[in-house]
């Protein structure tokens, strides 16, 4: 790991997202489980459950990336949008400490994406994820925004 100790503690905050495609008849599964009905699909509640799964993951994401810091999470949430062919997830994550939550917000981003694929699986097998990103990065010496 990267020696952190000398800089400062700040607050920090990050943002990420991926895009999770599929057709048009799955997608319709998808927002039918927003509805408290259990929807269509086979495994329940998708956005619920890929929505606690991204937030689980940065929770633990230093026990996923090898090097990456153990942090304090102050903030973790994972917004998803459910469109005609794709759902699109966005994930923060948000600290005070001396190194940022990129990864933590990747994570949760890369995770929700993943558990919307496995619960969609049984309806479709062409689902792609995507366009995994950082989005935003503040806090420390420097901001960074795609």
């Amino acid at each position: 790991m990267v020696d952190v100790g000398a800089k400062e503690a700040t607050d920090r905050r990050a943002t990420a997202a991926a895009v999770v495609r599929m057709s048009a008849e799955t997608a319709r599964a998808v927002r039918g489980t927003r509805s408290g009905t259990g929807g269509d699909a086979p495994k329940g509640d998708v956005v619920g459950t890929a929505r606690i799964a991204g937030i689980q993951a940065a929770k633990r994401t230093a026990e996923l990336i090898p090097l990456c810091h153990p942090l304090p999470l102050s903030f973790v949430d994972v917004h998803i949008e459910v469109g005609e062919t794709e759902v699109a997830i966005v994930a923060e994550a948000r600290t005070t400490a001396q190194t940022g939550v990129e990864m933590e917000a990747l994570t949760a981003a890369a995770v929700a994406a993943l558990t919307v694929y496995d619960m969609v699986k049984g309806i479709e097998r062409g689902v792609e994820i995507g366009d995994v990103r950082l989005l935003e990065k503040t806090g420390g010496k420097e901001d960074w925004r795609r």
